[in-house]
């Protein structure tokens, strides 16, 4: 390390965190609290208490990763007049890390979009080759199991349609944790996958796809019409993972949205009216989903910015042979160890997506 640059490699940008924004918007909230009709909307105080303490803490973590930016300073200043390799080796320990926690702390600012705290619900469907892509939907659905569970995540399966030969058809995952939707909304698109295929007895390369969809899961208070004339409910019977029978009941729901054409189906409960339930929640999620995308369009083009959406943009690309690598096409991040992202350690491509967000 460079000792006489080392304190401006830990500057946090304020412009990124806009501390004064945050501090002046405590002040609105803590005065609305004060107001005897606070209470009134017991549902609209609890939404302005929590948006008070994430504000608080997001202050509060910045203010004390400043203070130990400041005592590192200090004490650089004392090592540097005692000139002691081994209380050099110390502090350069307590540098590497301080810009770990700083890492970490830029990570939960940049989840602090509308609904980055929320649940996810994630879908992965094959793309054509049958077998082959059906395969790579598995991989990918193992991935993402993984992955959660180091986060400490619970993992539901809301739909499982099983491959023919293997892999899976298409599947749905409810992913409940704080700031799921945030992490996963970078894992949306095509991912691409090249290898020599298990299923070809030739041993020749071939090149799969598999398209992952996310939505936040949403509030109930989200203004979302869905007209009973829009939408065509039909019933049959559930299914698990290898093809083994849940029920014996027509308790799985699928709800197609007409004019839009979206699809969503639920098995995970028993019941069939809490089938109905989830599944029109997770249709009102894709709505939302779908308007925010279209706005998006919208700013894009006027932005001037033009994204085309197939099979050929894939977002990534996860190659075993003749190299072993991973690539995100979004950021030009390449990870070597290939393995090691199926097996769930996608984190340090979902950090770089949202970072370069902000650049």
């Amino acid at each position: 390390m460079n000792w006489n640059k080392w304190p401006n490699e830990l500057m946090i940008s304020g412009g990124l965190f806009d501390l004064d924004v945050k501090r002046e918007r405590i002040k609105e909230l803590e005065m609305r609290m004060t107001s005897p009709e606070f209470w009134e909307d017991q549902e609209e105080a609890q939404k302005v208490i929590d948006e008070s303490n994430q504000l608080k803490s997001y202050v509060e973590g910045f203010e004390e990763i400043e203070g130990k930016l400041e005592n590192l300073e200090v004490s650089y200043e004392l090592v540097k007049e005692e000139n002691d390799r081994e209380l050099f080796a110390d502090l350069d320990k307590e540098v590497s890390e301080l810009r770990s926690e700083i890492n970490q702390f830029e990570l939960q600012m940049l989840l602090s979009e509308p609904y980055d705290q929320n649940n996810a619900i994630l879908e992965l469907h094959p793309g054509a080759g049958g077998t082959e892509s059906q395969d790579w939907a598995s991989i990918l659905l193992r991935m993402y199991q993984r992955w959660a569970e180091r986060k400490g995540f619970t993992v539901e399966t809301l739909d499982y349609l099983p491959g023919d030969e293997a892999g899976v058809k298409s599947v749905t995952l409810w992913i409940k944790g704080h700031n799921a939707y945030g992490y996963l909304k970078a894992e949306k698109g095509v991912h691409r996958l090249v290898r020599i295929s298990p299923f070809d007895s030739s041993g020749r390369r071939h090149t799969s796809f598999a398209s992952c969809e996310v939505t936040p899961e949403m509030d109930d208070d989200v203004d979302i019409e869905i007209n009973n004339e829009d939408i065509n409910i039909d019933t049959y019977r559930a299914s698990g993972a290898g093809g083994q029978h849940v029920n014996t009941t027509d308790s799985a729901v699928r709800i197609t949205h007409l004019p839009t054409k979206i699809v969503v189906t639920c098995q995970s409960e028993r019941s069939q009216i809490q089938n109905r339930e989830r599944a029109m929640k997770m249709l009102r999620s894709k709505l939302y989903q779908r308007e925010l995308d279209r706005q998006q369009r919208e700013l894009n083009e006027i932005r001037g910015e033009q994204k085309e959406i197939g099979w050929g943009s894939q977002i990534r690309s996860y190659v075993f042979h003749p190299y072993t690598m991973v690539k995100d096409h979004r950021t030009n991040m390449e990870i070597g160890n290939a393995q090691g992202v199926v097996d769930g350690n996608i984190d340090p491509l979902i950090d770089s997506y949202l970072r370069s967000r902000i650049d």
